[in-house]
């Protein structure tokens, strides 16, 4: 596969229109409308548009190819909820013009919760809590062939472009290829920079990434470990997988998410990985779980064979196994 395929023309196209939807909403008043689902995660207008765009031309264009995504319209058919899908429908017209409610509903139910040799992994919106906020977030599609991702997007619309710049131009997207290296580019496809690692030896001079929330991460051990490690710098927290990007474009050389052990052991969701994983790896970086297994995509929506996550330049990769042993 090369970046000229149909697989990579088709996801880009709509990952850039799926950015554009997100900005649009983002910049209204309907980013402050959500849905509390079940299990009481947030989702937002922005998440259904995503998703059915995405799904819509991933679908049009690979009719067997099996999508497996992280919501259904199930919320949205629901009568108190009618007005949230006619906002909906009415951002993914902005982009697919005369789009009916039902057919979006139709494109966001094109997901399945069911593993095929080659699927395609997507998040329409990871890191909701960060949008929800204003901060990052990203869109994650990997394409998965035998359970290892082939391709991977990351579309991070409010991720600043410059890691020397924080506070300049801001939206990214990320796009691997296996055996073929990963790439920076604006949200338009300009402006492409090939990424690398960093070079960081000297686990001192590491810079930690990890998530804002501590749901599903143990902060205070990674504290721990840093201290072990003689890294003074406080951790940079972000949302979402944009902390893959920065991890591959040298900006952190450590992504820590080791789980919380004080609750019942929590498995991380495949399309919250495959993604950005591979996108680190191809710019030269490493990414296990913490026991150096290496991500398995294969085993169902939950990664039942890994236990947290490590990612680094790789030159730190057995350091950092080895300190999470003590």
């Amino acid at each position: 596969m090369d970046e000229d395929s149909l697989e990579v023309k088709t996801a880009l196209r709509a990952m850039t229109m799926a950015s554009g939807l997100c900005q649009r909403i983002r910049s209204d008043l309907a980013d402050k409308e959500s849905i509390i689902k079940s299990d009481r995660s947030p989702v937002t207008i922005a998440d259904y548009g995503s998703q059915a765009i995405i799904c819509k031309f991933l679908k049009g264009a690979f009719p067997a190819d099996t999508i497996v995504a992280e919501e259904d319209s199930n919320e949205l058919r629901r009568p108190n909820h009618s007005k949230i899908l006619e906002k909906v429908t009415r951002y993914v017209n902005e982009f697919i013009p005369n789009s009916s409610p039902e057919e979006v509903c139709t494109w966001i139910d094109f997901s399945s919760q069911v593993i095929a040799n080659r699927f395609w992994a997507l998040d329409p919106i990871d890191g909701t809590k960060g949008f929800l906020r204003g901060d990052q977030y990203a869109i994650a599609l990997a394409l998965i062939e035998n359970g290892q991702p082939e391709l991977g997007i990351l579309a991070c619309p409010n991720l600043y472009v410059n890691k020397d710049q924080p506070h300049g131009k801001r939206g990214c997207l990320f796009l691997a290829l296996k055996g073929r290296g990963a790439v920076q580019m604006d949200l338009d496809g300009g402006s492409r920079e090939s990424l690398s690692v960093s070079k960081v030896k000297d686990p001192s001079e590491a810079i930690v990434t990890e998530s804002v929330e501590p749901d599903h991460a143990d902060h205070l051990f990674h504290r721990r470990l840093a201290k072990m490690l003689n890294i003074s710098r406080s951790p940079l927290q972000m949302d979402s997988q944009a902390k893959y990007g920065i991890v591959a474009r040298g900006e952190a050389t450590i992504y820590l998410r080791v789980p919380s052990r004080s609750g019942p052991g929590y498995q991380e969701n495949i399309w919250d990985h495959a993604a950005g994983s591979i996108i680190a790896e191809e710019a030269g970086g490493k990414v296990t779980d913490v026991f150096g297994h290496p991500l398995d995509f294969s085993s169902g929506i939950k990664m039942v064979r890994n236990d947290g996550v490590v990612v680094t330049n790789g030159v730190l990769h057995e350091i950092i196994l080895e300190a999470l042993k003590m």
